[in-house]
């Protein structure tokens, strides 16, 4: 039984990871065929963030009421019916508004899922579970692909890979008893009864305030760092625009195949020792792409070992968050953690397009690097004030 319902878990983030990359996409046709300005992209997908900080915010609230099985449910249902709208969108305004439950959907069921393997499994668990996120991620655009290739249309593949996250619903409410079975109590959410935590009383709790900066600063390494990639090495590393768009695919494939390998490690090294290995690989990955130097493989093996590095970082720092604060606080606080996430995957790569407008791209290295140390910084002051606590 535990085995079936981990695999469910594991297909429930292939399907999460699935909407994540089918907007970039598609968009240059979708714009094409509504006559939308480039910039309006950004916009939905920032509609998209806004729903899905709500929902983080909200999951623990959610889950202690319906459980997590049902939360999971009702959030893939809400992500395949917005999918289903944008299929038969014909306007931007139909997109923004069909982008409110697509990203609502997935909020409260990335936080939900996240909490329950950081308590009923081990870490390898946790780094594999990412890692299949990043195969849904990859896989979508090669689906939207396949659709626009033989002239299906941007709809027709939105529709595709609503049809799947439709079937996957309908697995995930079969599968209810499954989760009730195996949390600690009818409701499946294993929370007890306990009263949901508020905003203000989470960042009360000690070392709150160094594990959500933690969050905010390697979501701004990962989404700045895969976004800008191309136009940095194109741009300011003169590099062949076919070479920049195959490194930058690269820093992605570095970053599952890299969980995917840390899978085999972390229950052995450990969560903290896990985040110190791949920020110290990361930074290293960071140096190469900033150093001047001729030799362009040096800047583009960078990009990728910097992708590697990411790897363990976010799957180690959530699964210590029940040893961190307890088992009772963990999902208020996961829920906070993956808001500050999509903060900061939402707000730093356009802050570096604008400081970039200023001091050109070759900034682009410097403002990785400064995001890494001070994540490794919080990540420190957050190991040092759990020790003092349970010293």
């Amino acid at each position: 039984m535990i085995g079936l319902l981990l695999a469910l878990i594991y297909i429930a983030f292939i399907s999460l990871g699935l909407p994540d990359s089918l907007l970039g996409s598609a968009w240059p046709v979708m714009q094409a065929e509504m006559g939308a300005p480039l910039y309006f992209a950004g916009i939905i997908s920032m509609i998209i963030a806004g729903g899905t900080i709500v929902s983080s915010l909200l999951s623990d609230r959610l889950t202690r009421k319906m459980g997590t099985g049902l939360v999971t449910a009702v959030s893939v249902a809400l992500t395949a019916a917005a999918l289903f709208g944008f299929s038969v969108s014909s306007s931007v305004w139909m997109l923004c508004l069909f982008a409110i439950p697509y990203g609502i959907g997935g909020g409260a069921v990335d936080a939900a899922l996240n909490n329950y393997v950081a308590l009923h499994h081990t870490a390898r668990h946790m780094s594999w579970l990412h890692c299949f996120w990043g195969v849904g991620a990859s896989v979508s655009p090669y689906i939207m692909g396949h659709y626009l290739t033989n002239g299906l249309g941007w709809n027709s593949g939105y529709r595709a890979i609503s049809l799947i996250q439709i079937g996957l619903t309908a697995l995930l409410f079969f599968s209810l008893p499954l989760w009730r079975k195996r949390a600690n109590g009818p409701s499946g959410g294993g929370q007890d009864g306990a009263p949901a935590l508020k905003l203000p009383q989470i960042l009360r709790v000690k070392g709150v305030r160094y594990v959500l900066p933690a969050f905010f600063c390697y979501c701004a390494i990962e989404m700045t760092a895969g976004l800008w990639a191309s136009s940095y090495l194109v741009i300011e590393r003169g590099i062949g625009a076919e070479t920049a768009a195959r490194y930058a695919s690269f820093f992605y494939l570095g970053i599952t195949f890299g969980r995917f390998l840390c899978g085999f490690f972390a229950d052995k090294l450990g969560d903290y020792t896990m985040i110190r290995a791949g920020t110290a690989v990361m930074l290293t990955g960071m140096a190469a792409v900033w150093l001047p130097v001729g030799a362009d493989f040096v800047c583009l093996y960078g990009l990728v070992v910097t992708g590697f590095g990411c790897a363990p970082i976010y799957p180690a720092i959530i699964h210590a968050t029940p040893s961190n604060f307890g088992a009772d606080k963990s999902q208020a606080i996961i829920g906070v953690q993956m808001a500050s996430a999509y903060v900061g995957s939402t707000f730093a790569p356009p802050l570096f397009g604008l400081l970039a407008d200023y001091a050109g791209l070759g900034l682009y290295p410097l403002f990785l690097l400064v995001f890494a140390i001070l994540m490794l910084a919080m990540t420190e002051m957050l190991k040092k004030t759990v020790s003092a606590r349970t010293a």
